[in-house]
């Protein structure tokens, strides 16, 4: 058993090229990185902005910095309602394939997308979108790893265990994500034991659970409105139980990446970012020994 502990140095996007990212990964001591939408790289919900010299480019830079990707985030419209927009998600989706293909990476996460308020209309579009892009991963043998997000069309932990074993291929996997803990309609234990083996990949970053205090413990206005807030603070900050999340994690032999995944404190990412890995590691060695 070996997990492999990563970091997605988001803090530092707005300051660094993606070809300046390793460096930072590589500073704090963590050997993995992963790549979530970046404006020079595969930017939210648009067509990649890297051509393959700069695919060579970043390989040949994470490779020197001693850094390895474990994995690239693409978040597109996959899902949504407008068929013009899905097409074009699918165009980006094959590129963003190809890019994790010749940068070496062999795992790929994502979020469901589509409305939750249209889930059966944003259902018939995922699967759509399924049916173009399963081919390639599989010819390309690249791991999809889905999560259950705030605001998309599934948001239940468990009922994306059950999406994702429907769709029925071994190596689709599951994402289980911290400072999503009190959006998944169930515990971590709960979800974690149901996903079992699909469980391949933990983003971990903490959060507060607006469920306690009559759901006022922070408030959204006008009253009754389905914004969905969230947050990814520093492992402490918030209410994640993670004891329950790593003991979960150990008992279904848990042998994927957990990946640092905290945002908003840019004034003091490496003082986060390395008090994430302390402790992230001294859950491991606690419940993996």
């Amino acid at each position: 058993m070996s997990v492999k502990l990563a970091l997605d140095p988001q803090m530092y996007y707005s300051t660094s090229t993606v070809y300046e990212l390793a460096d930072h990964v590589a500073r704090l001591g963590y050997e993995w990185m992963e790549l979530s939408p970046k404006a020079d790289f595969v930017p939210f919900f648009k067509y990649p902005r890297i051509d393959d010299a700069g695919v060579r480019r970043l390989k040949k830079v994470t490779a020197d910095a001693g850094i390895k990707i474990a994995s690239v985030l693409p978040v597109l419209r996959w899902s949504g309602p407008d068929e013009d927009q899905r097409q074009a998600a699918v165009r980006a989706w094959r590129r963003a394939i190809q890019i994790t293909v010749d940068l070496g990476v062999e795992v790929m996460n994502s979020e469901f997308n589509g409305r939750p308020e249209a889930a059966e209309t944003a259902e018939a579009q995922f699967l759509k979108s399924m049916e173009e892009l399963l081919p390639v991963f599989e010819r390309e043998g690249v791991q999809l790893i889905l999560e259950p997000h705030p605001d998309d069309f599934i948001e239940d932990g468990i009922e994306a265990v059950e999406m994702i074993r429907g769709l029925n291929r071994d190596w689709l996997g599951f994402l289980y994500c911290t400072p999503h803990a009190f959006h998944q309609g169930h515990s971590p234990t709960e979800i974690i034991e149901r996903a079992a083996e699909k469980v391949r990949y933990v983003h971990l970053a903490d959060a507060w659970n607006h469920l306690t205090s009559n759901g006022l413990r922070y408030i959204s206005n006008p009253p009754g409105n389905t914004a969905r807030v969230h947050q990814h603070m520093e492992m402490g900050r918030g209410e994640v139980d993670y004891d329950e999340v790593f003991a979960a994690l150990a008992s279904v032999g848990f042998d994927g990446v957990i990946s640092s995944c905290v945002f908003g404190w840019e004034e003091d990412a490496d003082g986060v970012n390395s008090r994430q890995r302390e402790r992230a590691q001294a859950l491991i060695d606690k419940h993996f020994g």
